[in-house]
């Protein structure tokens, strides 16, 4: 299927006149179909090789929101660039649904590497990867053992292995986490004699036209996006079954982020997210080259959909990933 013009066609955002989009599908090492959009420039002459980029949602979000908008800004600058929904969730597939997976998760980014460098119209020297959000630290953990990725972007990024271990700001104690790993063992029996696993609420299946109130200020932030007009999607209510926790308490990301170098790794972050500790740690981390870009005045989701300021840098995207 081919969108062109102004026709939104299900994304929460308008489709500009100078790109294409392909829905495309490929299998990961797993088996798992994954589902994406490729955006191209409309004066792509596909005789010629191309940089392209492999694009992840944030954690819970599908392609139709921003990373398809992070996909189509690239290919108006001359990338070929894919926006993909994770395996499970979607119109990824995978069974049951709404598995969240820190290995399987990364693995679809070498899977989209896989796709992209098996383009006649693509460099495949130079393909680079793209992680908004929870995507942004499996992005990184990918490059860690996929050389193929030759430069690492993230914006608002979360480590949700650190998040979930450890909890909000690291403030999980010992005991705390012991009490957490009793429930989940619990809830493996519910769900093996429930014969599927639990799936708490997520986001309403309608946009609401007002935050709920007594919502935790982060909650409340995450809702303005996916709960409310600006970003909902029906195939991101940001749910995962309950029990997919325990990999993220066993599995670090991160954890080889300084043998990405001497690749080049970017972290975008806003001046007021709540989110920055993730990616000023992870900058510490990883070795050079290596740059934090901070926005002024964006906060978390800003990065998602640009806000109400085209907070998002893509003149700095575009230089970053043109020196691949």
């Amino acid at each position: 299927m081919t969108e062109t013009g102004k026709e939104a066609n299900g994304k929460t955002f308008e489709l500009s006149e100078k790109v294409t989009v392909e829905s495309v599908s490929y299998k990961n090492k797993y088996g798992i179909t994954v589902a994406a959009d490729m955006y191209l420039s409309k004066d792509i002459d596909t005789s010629k090789q191309y940089p392209a980029l492999v694009i992840g949602t944030p954690y819970g979000g599908v392609k139709e929101q921003g990373a398809g908008i992070y996909a189509q800004n690239m290919a108006e600058r001359g990338f070929v660039a894919i926006a993909f929904d994770e395996s499970y969730n979607g119109e990824s597939s995978g069974e049951p649904r709404h598995i969240s997976s820190p290995d399987i998760f990364v693995e679809d980014f070498s899977a989209g590497v896989d796709f992209l460098g098996t383009r006649t119209f693509v460099d495949r020297d130079k393909i680079g990867a793209i992680g908004i959000c929870g995507s942004g630290a499996f992005s990184v953990t990918a490059a860690q053992v996929d050389p193929r990725i030759k430069a690492v972007a993230t914006t608002s990024m979360y480590d949700m292995s650190r998040m979930i271990r450890k909890g909000w700001e690291d403030s999980m104690t010992d005991d705390e986490r012991a009490q957490t790993l009793v429930q989940l063992g619990e809830q493996r029996w519910n769900d093996f004699e429930n014969g599927s696993p639990l799936l708490p609420d997520g986001f309403p299946s309608e946009p609401a036209d007002s935050i709920p109130e007594g919502l935790d200020p982060i909650t409340s932030e995450f809702f303005e996006y996916y709960g409310m007009k600006r970003g909902h999607h029906p195939n991101a209510g940001a749910a995962f079954t309950v029990t997919s926790s325990m990999s993220f308490m066993n599995f670090p990301l991160m954890n080889y982020i300084e043998t990405i170098s001497p690749r080049p790794i970017l972290f975008i972050i806003g001046e007021n997210a709540h989110s920055r500790y993730f990616s000023e740690d992870a900058y510490e981390m990883a070795a050079e080259p290596k740059e934090l870009v901070i926005v002024p005045g964006a906060r978390h989701i800003d990065l998602y959909d640009g806000g109400d300021n085209n907070y998002i840098p893509f003149d700095k995207l575009e230089s970053f990933f043109g020196k691949m």
